[in-house]
């Protein structure tokens, strides 16, 4: 399965969502056909999406808490985006390290947006990852530890992000 694939299709997803105000599952089941998707990325897609729109608003919240320069609502969509999913991975998917989390958001920002959000993606992800900014202090309102630590979202049960079928009932 190609990780880099899924990441770079939950991304188109995820600006769909943002942007477009699409259905999660309409986004996805258009990306995947138009882009041809190889069915083993498909599930590590799925995940990343409904994890990071299960988690979006915690997830929000630790990323302004780390920008304090950039109100979220005025980054860059794409970055906006890659920076949700990362974060949703640093936070709720164990079984990534977080380097790879942060490497890949770094590649795809250079990607889709150029090296200049390359840094910021690593300026902002590092802050979570190791709860100082680059001057080697923690951001003023004192808050902010390292990333285990940031969020109460972090050590609560994962949320179950499967979409519902037709019939089912939220539980």
């Amino acid at each position: 399965m190609s990780r880099r694939l899924s990441r770079e299709t939950a991304l188109q997803v995820m600006f769909q969502v943002d942007m477009a105000k699409a259905e999660p599952e309409a986004a996805i089941s258009y990306t995947f056909e138009e882009f041809a998707v190889p069915e083993l990325s498909q599930e590590f897609t799925r995940r990343l999406v409904f994890g990071t729109l299960a988690y979006l608003a915690q997830i929000d919240q630790t990323i302004q808490a780390v920008a304090k320069e950039w109100n979220i609502e005025r980054m860059a969509n794409v970055d906006r985006n890659i920076l949700r999913l990362a974060v949703y991975e640093l936070r709720h998917c164990p079984d990534i390290p977080a380097n790879v989390a942060v490497n890949e958001a770094i590649e795809l920002a250079k990607s889709y947006s150029g090296e200049e959000a390359g840094r910021f993606v690593n300026g902002i992800l590092g802050v979570l990852v190791t709860g100082q900014n680059d001057q080697g202090k923690a951001p003023e309102d004192g808050a902010l530890t390292p990333m285990e630590d940031i969020s109460p979202v972090a050590k609560t049960e994962e949320a179950d992000i499967r979409p519902l079928a037709k019939g089912d009932q939220p539980q």
